[in-house]
């Protein structure tokens, strides 16, 4: 069996090795946009869910494969639900094309986040990560799943690990942020990983069809 190739609509490798672990044991080949000629896919949905279908379809379309597009989101109880849909240019930094640098636009973006819940106490910082996924399948109808995962904002940045607003995610639960877990934490608990693991059964059977 060669497997079912997947092509994973990012140049995240954060989210690459996520989902590549995810679907560990699965005769699936996980690719992403630096094995295709990436394309620029304007996120212009009102949902996450709007936005990871289009990434998904736009990429189906252009290549012929399996395509699995992703949208995720901080939602902040104090900033009435903000960032949201609008999370990954929150602070107003683009990446420098497709395949550009995010590192820039994650420190921007945590320092916005940090500004903007100045004074206000632990116990009104609550906030969830949210994240929808799409498979987009030759002759079907798009699959969309999603996951959230609930915290607070830290007052400061802690951790080394992940990407994005992790350093900036506290978990009460485990007294860590989302950048201090190890992998095999962070793909247990984090809005990705459970998005992931509502898919996953849907990418075996396909898998294993085929």
């Amino acid at each position: 069996m060669t497997g079912m190739k997947l092509l994973f609509a990012t140049t995240n490798r954060g989210k690459l090795a996520e989902l590549q672990s995810l679907v560990a044991g699965l005769p699936i080949q996980v690719l992403s946009l630096k094995d295709v000629e990436p394309t620029e896919v304007v996120e212009d949905g009102a949902t996450l869910e709007a936005n990871a279908i289009k990434k998904a379809q736009v990429y189906l379309e252009r290549t012929g494969l399996p395509s699995l597009g992703d949208d995720s989101g901080l939602c902040v109880d104090a900033l009435g639900g903000a960032p949201g849909v609008h999370s990954a240019r929150y602070a107003g930094v683009e990446d420098v094309g497709v395949l550009g640098d995010a590192e820039a636009r994650y420190r921007a973006n945590n320092a916005k986040l940090l500004q903007e819940l100045a004074g206000v106490p632990m116990d009104q910082r609550g906030a969830e990560f949210r994240c929808a996924l799409c498979l987009a399948m030759p002759g079907q109808e798009p699959w969309v799943v999603t996951g959230v995962c609930r915290g607070r904002i830290a007052l400061e940045a802690r951790g080394e690990h992940g990407f994005g607003f992790d350093p900036l995610f506290d978990l009460p639960e485990l007294g860590k942020t989302m950048a201090e877990l190890t992998a095999e934490e962070k793909n247990r608990l984090s809005h990705r990983a459970r998005a992931f693991q509502a898919l996953r059964p849907h990418l075996q059977r396909l898998a294993t069809a085929r």
